[in-house]
């Protein structure tokens, strides 16, 4: 079995190396998966939608949705050994289906490069929030005081640039150096660490007096709150926190092992990704209600709600330090799935080796991210299409996240579910998925059937609503 750190160039394939084990390949996918998605937004919309009956459908959603597209997508990766437009086109031309295909993996692609021009914006204010938290910056603190914290960074153009190259930098260091010494190496330490990080700021959680509190919150079922929208809300995180669509687990499925259960291991991924979803809304809750603070405090939950919080609980320097550093970690594993797919393919189809090929598409996805940071402050009052009501008021940073999460995901997550469940031949996916009787029947019948529908169902509301 080839062991090599990298792929090599020109589309050859031939030197690509493989993931050292199924725990391996584990640890990346949910790596992936595990972002601020999971620790930034899965609390607060939680505290938006209800509450248990929002988590009961979102773990439903994981199971018809995310399970079979996950498979689907490092069905293709594995199946074809290139960068995903490649795979894509060769798994289409075995099955006798056009090359056109590969669309699905152009427009995933797509996407995984603009929203990390972005989440490495996102990923600053972590790294940021790092030092403020341990150079006892919320002690005591208002929320007036806490609010301006927040906003002198968004208005600072400056500052974001230094977080964002920073945080860019990060990532672009652990892709350039390959699978073994790059990818592996990087979440073998980050993902052990942030599942301690994540289990010491519960063990804090829990000694606030409120914890039961949270418990409930979470887990007791309240549907009279959860709307048809929440349901909606929970299809389409179900399909974000999952890295979906974005052809990341095209390029991870590429360095899988034939000897390693596709089934079993996109189901260990997934309930880990979970595990950390509920971790995480255990670890903030408590705090939120130990406060008097709002469970549906939005967006601003993270970065405004949390610091005040601790800023005025003891010891709350220290926890308040170890779970941003668990959020840096989490951005820093999305942010280095997000920048694989694209360099992968750079490298295959041009001269430039892993280190050249990640430098520059690191590079460029940064420069793009400057638009976002500026959208933030200088260009505050540039919204590129006012001239459609819809989009009335809405930034650059605005639209980048609008366009990536509501259109670029779904279809290219909708293509794929269509593709590997109507024009693969069935015997093939049998093989390589590993599953037995039932177990592939129930995964075959919602890749073409359930999958698909839900999918489009959320493409359409997001589109219309």
């Amino acid at each position: 079995m080839t062991q090599s750190n990298s792929v090599s160039g020109n589309g050859t394939g031939a030197a690509r190396g493989l993931w050292s084990s199924r725990l391996a390949f584990i640890l990346a996918a949910t790596g992936s998966a595990v972002g601020l998605g999971n620790i930034w937004k899965f609390p607060y919309i939680t505290g938006e939608n209800g509450g248990g009956a929002f988590v009961l459908v979102y773990l439903l959603c994981i199971a018809v949705i995310g399970i079979p597209i996950m498979m689907a997508e490092v069905f293709i990766g594995r199946n074809g050994r290139h960068n995903p437009i490649t795979s894509m086109r060769l798994v289409a031309e075995r099955n006798l289906s056009s090359p056109g295909w590969r669309i699905s993996a152009i427009i995933g692609m797509i996407a995984a490069f603009v929203i990390l021009s972005f989440y490495s914006v996102i990923g600053g204010w972590s790294a940021s929030y790092v030092g403020h938290a341990a150079m006892g910056d919320f002690t005591g603190g208002t929320a007036e005081s806490i609010g301006d914290l927040f906003g002198n960074l968004l208005a600072s153009p400056g500052q974001l640039l230094l977080w964002h190259t920073l945080f860019m930098a990060l990532v672009i260091l652990v892709v350039s150096r390959g699978l073994k010494g790059g990818l592996e190496r990087a979440v073998t330490i980050l993902m052990p660490a942030l599942f301690i990080l994540l289990l010491l700021v519960v063990g804090y959680a829990a000694t606030t007096g409120h914890f039961g509190e949270a418990v409930s919150f979470l887990f007791t079922p309240d549907f009279g709150a959860l709307t048809i929208n929440g349901v909606l809300i929970a299809l389409g995180h179900a399909f974000f926190t999952l890295s979906l669509g974005m052809a990341i687990m095209m390029a991870y499925g590429s360095y899988l092992g034939r000897d390693i259960s596709i089934g079993r291991t996109a189901v260990s991924v997934a309930l880990m990704d979970t595990v950390v979803a509920l971790l995480a809304g255990l670890a903030i809750f408590p705090v939120v209600f130990a406060n008097g603070l709002e469970a549906g405090a939005g967006p601003g939950l993270i970065f405004q709600t949390l610091p005040l919080a601790f800023g005025n609980m003891p010891m709350g320097g220290l926890f308040g330090t170890l779970f941003f550093i668990l959020l840096l970690f989490a951005a820093w594993t999305s942010g280095i799935s997000l920048l694989e797919p694209v360099v992968e393919w750079v490298e295959e189809k041009t001269s430039l080796a892993r280190t050249g090929s990640a430098i520059l598409v690191g590079v460029l996805c940064w420069a793009l991210g400057i638009a976002s940071i500026l959208s933030l402050n200088v260009w505050a009052d540039v919204a590129p299409l006012a001239m459609f009501e819809r989009f009335e008021g809405k930034t650059i940073f605005d639209l980048l996240d609008f366009f990536t999460a509501n259109v670029l995901l779904p279809l290219s997550g909708l293509l794929t579910a269509v593709f590997v469940g109507w024009f693969v031949a069935k015997e093939s996916l049998k093989t390589d998925l590993a599953l037995k009787g039932g177990a592939f029947t129930l995964w075959y019948n919602l890749i073409r059937f359930v999958t698909p529908i839900a999918v489009a169902v959320v493409f359409v509301y997001n589109l219309v609503a």
